[in-house]
């Protein structure tokens, strides 16, 4: 239903949710730095293959891909002990400025002629070092200001917010690139953390007590490694966003020299890509009926699936169809995978059981792209992309081993503890009856 109301028309959650006047400062700065980001994608890659040298563009583009993301793996790893014990908005605050200054001196080195590509790298890795810690203060901001019934609609809000930047930030860049080069488009992506730590920084917050420490990123491994069904999700979503990692580096390479197009095309290929996964998310509502292993392996097969156009280079329409696609089935994935880990963790350890995830699977897709600018020195970027599409499918099978794998585990560890033993077990780490069917149906639903 919606609630109607002079000069607005918004479902009521989001009404009230807007009403909020902390939630109305803060999102617009949030939505500009999502379209920054979103018109790195194609920034760091399309510079990357500018400063180059001769042979070596593909390599450059997926080491600068990889330092735009994987030190933010290390910063969750090493910096948990200083950074966890600060509030929200110091770590957005924290995170935001870091990215302003270190983002923001890419042009500056570039009109100086400084910018070579050992500074390039060192500038983006430097740059996302903080960025986990970051996320996290920005998805734990509004937590102690809205009731728990208008969290939902925050967390909606900003995922809309994010998905609405893949879109539109490519589309953006590409038309930008035609004008300016692209150092000048991360610096504008600069301008928007800068934004961003101003107005979080001088916004009114309530003043909160930090929540006690109760263990770090080694504490949530452990959890996971105890829960077989969610450290099989943790294997089977690293090797997913592994054998993704590629693209995008390939992407760039096989727009530029397969289809002799130019960064317009790129951010095509990205707002077909982001406009798939809207509809996608929206669609959730059919498939969280769905069993949720079944739904997640369905996902990646299709994902697989609409990469393999990519073999046909006389023109972009199959691959720009495909990808839009892969976009499509890939929407609903992380709302699936969070909901299969909500149900299986330990209530009181799902915050940090969420960052230890978030820690192993932030190596995944910047290695795997690292690996991808190796591969395009050496073969076509069509063929690394229908790869990454083919890896994907081969990832299914796999999964389904590691699943009855995981199951037999279980029982394993079930059986191995008589009654007395098993009462002097937590409830918190024993699986109720309905999240042992839910598993024992997904690994029927794989056999069949």
């Amino acid at each position: 239903m919606f609630s109607v109301a002079p000069g607005r028309l918004l479902p009521g959650p989001y009404r009230s949710l807007f009403a909020d006047r902390t939630f109305r400062r803060v999102m617009p700065v949030f939505a500009l730095s999502d379209l920054g980001d979103g018109m790195t994608v194609v920034a760091v890659a399309w510079l990357a293959l500018a400063l180059g040298p001769d042979g070596g563009q593909g390599a450059l583009a997926g080491i600068a891909v990889a330092a735009y993301v994987l030190p933010g793996a290390l910063g969750a790893l090493v910096l948990g002990r200083w950074m966890r014990q600060l509030p929200a908005r110091r770590l957005l605050v924290t995170d935001s400025t870091l990215r302003a200054v270190l983002l923001g001196a890419v042009p500056l080195a570039h009109v100086a002629g400084l910018l070579t590509p050992a500074v390039y790298v060192g500038l983006l890795g430097a740059s996302s070092l903080l960025h986990a810690w970051g996320k996290a203060g920005k998805h734990a901001l509004f937590a102690p200001l809205l009731p728990e019934d208008q969290r939902l609609a925050a967390n909606s809000v900003i995922s809309t917010s994010l998905w609405t930047a893949t879109i539109a930030g490519p589309a953006l860049a590409g038309l930008l690139v035609g004008v300016i080069s692209p150092a000048w488009i991360i610096g504008l992506n600069a301008a928007t953390f800068a934004m961003l730590a101003l107005q979080t920084g001088r916004t009114n917050l309530p003043r909160t007590p930090v929540p006690p420490v109760t263990g770090g990123t080694q504490h949530g491994l452990s959890i996971l490694r105890r829960q077989p069904e969610l450290f099989g999700l943790l294997l089977v979503t690293w090797v997913f966003n592994l054998a993704f990692g590629p693209v995008e580096v390939a992407l760039p390479l096989f727009v530029a020299d397969d289809l002799d197009a130019g960064a317009g095309l790129l951010g095509a290929y990205w707002s077909a890509f982001g406009s798939g996964a809207v509809i996608g998310a929206l669609a959730l509502g059919a498939a969280k009926n769905l069993p949720l292993w079944p739904a997640m392996l369905g996902i990646i097969a299709g994902h697989g699936i609409g990469m393999l156009p990519f073999a046909l280079t006389d023109t972009a329409l199959p691959s720009l169809i495909g990808f839009a696609f892969a976009g499509l089935v890939y929407g609903p994935y992380s709302a699936l995978s969070f909901t299969l880990i909500q149900d299986r963790a330990p209530a009181d350890s799902l915050t940090t059981v969420l960052a230890a995830r978030s820690a192993v699977l932030l190596t995944a897709s910047p290695l795997g792209a690292a690996l991808g600018g190796f591969l395009l020195d050496r073969t076509s970027a069509p063929a690394v992309l229908v790869g990454c599409g083919a890896l994907m499918i081969l990832t299914v099978p796999t999964s389904i081993v590691v699943l009855k794998l995981c199951g037999s585990r279980r029982r394993r560890h079930q059986h191995a503890h008589d009654p007395a033993e098993r009462a002097r077990c937590t409830d918190r780490d024993r699986p109720s009856p309905q999240h042992s069917r839910r598993f024992d149906q997904a690994e029927s639903s794989t056999r069949d």
